[in-house]
């Protein structure tokens, strides 16, 4: 019977946060500089309705939200199994230079000439796809360097992080050194591309994100049993049975792919992958058989409702949510510390 109810809590919390995503996307699909009522929401959606309110729903607004989800799912399950296998609570792709990888790869495309500005002022890439593609290169590519010494030289857990940060600090020095020899406009475009904008997805891209993440998420799923036993360290996962050192590996890979190809798409958005995992273990506790589903929820629910933030606080101009997020993550990576510290 205790087990009953310890499974029914965590399938309600499961519920609730469906339910609220629902809200907030209904409510993201019929506010912003072109309001729609329920009824001609609904209309668009069903393939009626004005031309304009089909044009902002499906064009516009729902691919957007559609990226936020599977954006916002990608990062919180990425950083749920990383700070698992690197029994690290601070652990997310981030921390292994992924997204700083990634700026360095657009920043390399940009330089090369995938950037412009339009008449307006407003600045665009006039190859969008050379970006995405450096910039997925990039982030892959710290991961890779990573996961060969740890391959090669069995690096620990502690390791991989430490190798993560002098990752990052390359990848920062060499995005210095692109951005030294651009000129203004292709420096205005690499710092436009450094901030997250889910605006800029499309149904292609939806389709693409989607495709990676639902095997990287069933892989993660059907090894929650390896998550749960390598939490509590190597010695105790091995006497189980684990292969630690190659589970790790592709679940690190895995984890930085799936990021990868978000931050390749919408730019570089922070602390999702840190704040969703602990919001849920606070709730719902470290088990990874509902940390996994449930992680994936809070992030898709998380940058859906920090998008929408960004796009109606000051409205018809809009934030780029990566400023949202990073207003949310940092006063949530202080805290960590903070209470690490208050455990030694």
């Amino acid at each position: 019977m205790d087990y009953e109810g310890y499974v029914a809590k965590k399938l309600l919390v499961g519920l609730s946060l469906f339910l609220i995503l629902v809200l907030v996307s209904l409510y993201s699909l019929t506010h912003g500089a072109y309001s729609l009522t329920i009824g001609e929401m609904m209309n668009a959606l069903l393939g009626g309705g004005s031309g304009s309110a089909h044009l902002v729903v499906w064009n516009i607004r729902l691919p957007r939200i559609v990226a936020a989800i599977l954006v916002g799912a990608s990062l919180a399950i990425a950083g749920a199994v990383m700070q698992g296998f690197l029994r690290n609570p601070l652990a997310t792709p981030f921390t292994i230079g992924v997204s700083h990888g990634a700026m360095f790869g657009a920043s390399l495309a940009i330089l090369l000439g995938a950037g412009y500005a339009e008449s307006s002022g407003r600045i665009s890439l006039s190859n969008p796809y050379a970006v995405v593609i450096f910039a997925f290169l990039g982030a892959v590519s710290a991961t890779a360097v990573i996961l060969a010494l740890a391959k090669l030289k069995g690096l620990s857990p502690e390791a991989i992080i430490l190798a993560g940060v002098a990752m990052s600090s390359l990848f920062v020095a060499l995005t210095t050194l692109v951005q030294y020899f651009a000129d203004e406009l292709q420096l205005a475009a690499m710092v436009y591309w450094s901030f997250g904008d889910l605006g800029r997805a499309t149904w292609r891209e939806d389709g693409i994100m989607f495709a990676v993440f639902i095997p990287v998420f069933l892989y993660f799923v059907i090894k929650r049993w390896d998550l749960n036993a390598s939490a509590m360290g190597d010695d105790v996962a091995k006497s189980v049975g684990v292969e630690v050192e190659r589970v790790r590996l592709i679940s690190t890979f895995l984890a930085a792919l799936i990021t990868a190809i978000s931050v390749a798409f919408v730019g570089v958005i922070g602390f999702v992958g840190l704040i969703a995992p602990h919001a849920i273990r606070l709730i719902v506790g470290g088990d990874y058989r509902f940390l996994i589903p449930l992680s994936a929820l809070t992030g898709a629910l998380l940058l859906l409702a920090a998008d929408t933030v960004a796009r109606l606080a000051f409205s018809p101009m809009i934030l780029p949510v990566g400023v949202v997020t990073s207003f949310l993550g940092a006063p949530t990576f202080i805290y960590l510390l903070i209470r690490m510290e208050g455990r030694r």
